[in-house]
């Protein structure tokens, strides 16, 4: 008898143990108060610390997507000058960098060409007037009769084509940036000048004075970047989130502090091997010093809910946790949490779940973290 009330005594204690064990291990989770972790103050030193109490409010918190990606061009913003009849080049101020005006003389081109052009375009319009002449008078005298039909077809067939040939002439003076009504028997000219078909600035220089350039060789590159935009990059699983004008808030690692606001215009369709896809942001205020090629990351909002929240002050940072002080009557107890998302100088408070109805310490936070510090050093 005495051997079964022994065996049940010992069951009963390890089963009370059991449970002591597991209570405590539950007091350890999030919500639960940290050992050593009561602050007791004197109503001076609360004074001194600026401690303030309120309920956490109820408010409307978005989500944020972080992302990163650089600035961009769009193509049309991006010019190749090149000159389409080549020639050597004889003049050219430029360097990287520098700005440029649309219509501003970029570089003078002189080649042999150039005169032979003019040559070609005079003497075809001299020869059209010849014939337009005599096209015209044979017209008047088939319409009498007095000629035949064939020879007044084939005039003015030489006509029509001169015609054809002198029209094609003055656009290759064009091309090559010669005006054909400024030209005559007196100002032929041996050079042309390339002018600059955008405002913007000057981002590469690819040749050198007395250079021989070909017409497919690039002479400069520019970039108007009054319509740079943002390409970030977005992965996969993030790309149902995205919607054509959202709002995005983007800086670069130099200077975090200045959110520059964007829109999204655009969301590719085609993802990358690394699963990711380009987002277009639009900058909503051009900024002249946001370079092409810059890197900067960007925080996008998502769709906002309702949310329990405490000002950034009241809550604190200690060995890798997040904790908040709760008044109470043994002092203010420092308590864990799960914090979510933060914007406009408030955190969102995941757990524990009731703390909607406790009053928590909002300012001081900080100067209680410092007392329990201390307090466990001594």
């Amino acid at each position: 008898m005495m051997n079964i009330k022994f065996l049940l005594y010992t069951t009963l204690g390890v089963l009370v143990g059991s449970c002591t064990a597991k209570t405590a291990d539950q007091e350890s989770t999030v919500g639960s108060p940290a050992p050593e972790n009561v602050a007791k103050l004197t109503p001076e030193q609360m004074r001194n610390a600026g401690i303030a109490m309120e309920f956490p409010k109820m408010t409307q918190i978005s989500s944020v997507l972080r992302l990163s990606g650089r600035i961009d061009v769009p193509p049309q913003n991006m010019v190749s000058v090149s000159a389409p009849l080549g020639g050597y080049l004889k003049s050219t101020n430029l360097l990287p960098g520098m700005p440029v005006q649309k219509g501003q003389v970029l570089a003078v081109l002189e080649d042999q060409q150039y005169i032979q052009l003019q040559q070609d375009y005079l003497a075809g319009s001299a020869r059209m007037k010849y014939l337009q002449t005599e096209y015209e008078r044979q017209k008047a005298l088939n319409t009498s009769k007095s000629v035949s039909d064939k020879t007044y077809q084939q005039a003015e067939a030489d006509f029509r084509a001169q015609e054809v040939t002198v029209s094609a002439l003055a656009e290759k003076l064009r091309l090559a940036g010669i005006n054909p009504h400024l030209i005559s028997t007196d100002r032929i000219s041996r050079s042309i000048n390339v002018y600059s078909p955008i405002c913007g600035y000057v981002s590469r220089v690819n040749v050198n004075i007395g250079k021989y350039l070909a017409p497919t060789e690039v002479l400069f590159e520019l970039i108007n970047p009054s319509d740079i935009h943002l390409a970030l990059k977005v992965f996969e699983k993030d790309l149902d989130k995205i919607r054509k004008g959202q709002q995005v808030l983007a800086f670069t690692n130099s200077r975090p502090d200045r959110k520059l606001a964007c829109e999204v215009i655009l969301v590719s369709k085609d993802l990358s091997p690394e699963r990711t896809a380009e987002v277009h942001c639009h900058f909503q205020k051009y900024e002249p010093d946001l370079l092409p090629g810059t890197f900067m990351n960007a925080e996008l909002a998502l769709e906002s809910r309702q949310a329990t929240v405490l000002p950034d002050d009241a809550i604190v940072s200690f060995e890798g946790k997040e904790y908040i002080f709760i008044p109470g009557k043994e002092g203010f107890t420092m308590t864990a949490v799960q914090t979510g998302n933060s914007e406009n100088g408030v955190t969102e408070i995941l757990s524990p779940a009731n703390l909607p109805y406790t009053r928590c310490v909002t300012k001081g936070a900080y100067s209680l973290l410092m007392f329990l510090k201390n307090k466990s050093d001594e």
